[in-house]
């Protein structure tokens, strides 16, 4: 078996489509201004439905880290870094990071977006050593 595939929907479909051109974007409200993720009907700060997504830097530091020695299901190789990455936008993202070795990956680590493809139509965002 191979690693489960994201099924993108409606709203997030823009994410995926930025992903898939190497861009990372984030909803942001345009009634409160939050910047949040991930990606819901209304802005989980006011509950307006007018937000849209914006580009992000794509940098930050690692807040958390854990190195995961169980695959959490098949496809999936291990070790790896399982992270929460405080975006540079104020918003925590959930991601691997990859690119150096698994101990290396520490809290206060800087880190940037890298875009790897997981099939031919969905993009992963990947954290590397900034």
């Amino acid at each position: 078996m191979s690693r489960p595939v994201p099924q993108p929907t409606t709203l997030s479909r823009p994410f995926w489509d930025a992903a898939a051109d190497g861009r990372l974007v984030l909803p942001k409200c345009g009634d409160c201004g939050l910047t949040f993720f991930a990606p819901e009907p209304a802005c989980p700060g006011c509950l307006s439905r007018n937000w849209t997504y914006v580009p992000s830097a794509g940098t930050g530091t690692v807040y958390a880290v854990t190195v995961v020695h169980r695959a959490p299901g098949p496809g999936f190789d291990v070790p790896f870094a399982l992270a929460i990455v405080d975006l540079d936008d104020g918003v925590p993202l959930l991601s691997h990071v990859v690119g150096c070795p698994v101990d290396d990956v520490v809290i206060g680590l800087r880190v940037r977006v890298d875009f790897r493809p997981l099939t031919t139509e969905i993009t992963l965002p990947y954290f590397v050593p900034a």
